[in-house]
């Protein structure tokens, strides 16, 4: 896979901070590398994304110290983006070792299938359970939101984060070859600002089905008209045949390194999704409606391309209902996640499936909690200077002044001024037409300063 190495700044970042050998903060760091505080805070920024720096403290105390993933890639110089994620500290159970085996044996040596319709005939919601009843509760309890909102109010309060992860981590597993951080620039950028290559339309196509997804759910519910457009924006423009967009497959589809025939009979593709559509949305268990979801929709190959996409954001849409955390599949190895397919497909056993989905929905469970927690803790420093950050922004916006003669004609205290200074500076690098409003700003003036090149 073909990844951008790091920059020389993040890697004199990292190196720095290592040699430190303790938490650094923002202002070491520009002294020390000779650099503005705005290049300081969008590399960190980028970097904690990515996983290579850990936050510690806010404010003033905010201190960062290296991941493991980064000591692993500066110690190998392995290229930016292809490092080992602790995705890689994931292992099969000794109860799921037998079927990830049996699935490792040469494709000679076992026994081709078809489609078995029982696999979903014979479940009855709410009495059956792909998932271990205990566990699928568990996962309920730690995931779900205990405010009492309306449907999808979860999804949109990480959404920023969530159109990021999903979308990235659900291409990676399809062969994208863009990074974290790529995406995350594509998506801040938006569509028309580079070349439109099949991997970038990979990562817009499934921003667009995530965003139509949080908003279509929650007034919809688990529908098959829903099912059916999130494969049609998965999928737009990225096959030959246009006919193969938001339709029941109509052609033979093969799964690679496996002795799985899918069914191809049309009628019986339609008939089966509608009943998986139904009994998902009969589940009472989100979890568990999530992961019925999630292997069904895989399973049957509905359509003629996209089915794993598809089976992955669906998963999503119980979730969605009932105010759970989301699940974006991150730290996931290609390889594990295929064994755990591989077991649903040829053996109908979900031994694998489910342990790689708790790994996975755990993972997501704790990121998107945290993130949530921290949205809805009021920044002190931010609403005790709330007035004056406006005030900056006309200035700088508005006005045309630099951010350092904004500073000077507010109100502020000296031992304030380098956090809000820093605040100021993060919030005209995420200045945008769609968010100038709460500032005062036009939409047309902020898109004037944007395309001046951010000056302040």
């Amino acid at each position: 896979m073909t990844i951008s190495p790091f920059s020389a700044r993040d890697e004199a970042l990292l190196r720095h901070v290592l040699a430190v050998g303790g938490p650094t903060s923002p202002n070491a760091l520009e002294q020390v590398l000779h650099v503005s505080r705005t290049t300081i805070n969008r590399a960190v920024r980028d970097l904690v994304a990515a996983g290579f720096l850990d936050k510690q403290g806010d404010g003033r105390s905010t201190r960062y110290v290296a991941s493991e993933a980064a000591q692993i890639a500066l110690a190998a110089s392995i290229p930016y983006g292809s490092i080992p994620t602790e995705a890689s500290l994931f292992q099969w159970s000794r109860a799921s070792l037998p079927l990830v085996e049996s699935l490792r044996a040469p494709l000679g040596t076992r026994t081709p299938v078809g489609y078995d319709r029982t696999f979903v005939s014979d479940y009855i919601p709410n009495q059956s359970s792909l998932l271990p009843l205990q566990l699928a509760t568990e996962l309920y309890s730690a995931g779900r939101s205990l405010d009492q909102h309306p449907a999808g109010t979860y999804a949109r309060e990480v959404l920023e984060q969530l159109l990021i992860d999903l979308s990235w981590s659900s291409s990676r597993l399809e062969g994208n070859n863009k990074s974290l951080l790529d995406t995350k620039e594509l998506f801040e950028l938006g569509e028309g600002t580079g070349p439109m290559d099949e991997d970038t339309l990979m990562l817009l196509n499934h921003k667009n089905a995530i965003e139509f997804m949080v908003e279509a759910v929650p007034t919809e519910g688990i529908t098959l008209p829903v099912l059916v457009d999130l494969q049609a924006k998965l999928m737009q423009d990225l096959l030959k045949d246009a006919r193969d967009i938001g339709s029941i497959r109509r052609r033979i589809v093969n799964i690679d390194g496996s002795v799985y025939s899918p069914s191809n009979i049309p009628t019986l593709l339609e008939v089966t999704l509608k009943d998986i559509i139904e009994k998902a949305h009969q589940i009472r268990n989100p979890v568990e409606a999530a992961f019925f979801l999630w292997v069904n929709v895989a399973y049957l190959q509905p359509f003629a391309d996209g089915n794993k996409r598809t089976s992955r954001l669906s998963a999503n849409m119980p979730l969605l209902l009932y105010n759970c955390a989301p699940l974006s599949f991150l730290d996931v190895e290609r390889t594990d996640y295929a064994t755990a397919m591989m077991g649903v497909y040829e053996q109908r056993n979900v031994t694998a499936a489910v342990e790689l989905f708790e790994f996975i929905y755990r993972r997501s469970i704790q990121k998107y909690s945290v993130l949530r927690a921290s949205l809805s803790v009021p920044d002190p420093l931010r609403a005790r200077y709330r007035k004056t950050l406006n005030e900056l922004m006309q200035f700088v916006v508005f006005y045309g002044k630099t951010l350092n003669d904004a500073v000077s004609e507010v109100p502020v205290d000296a031992a304030d001024l380098t956090a809000l200074r820093a605040i100021a500076n993060t919030e005209l690098d995420q200045l945008e037409q769609y968010n100038c409003a709460r500032y005062n700003l036009a939409r047309g003036m902020t898109q004037r300063w944007i395309d001046a090149g951010r000056p302040r």
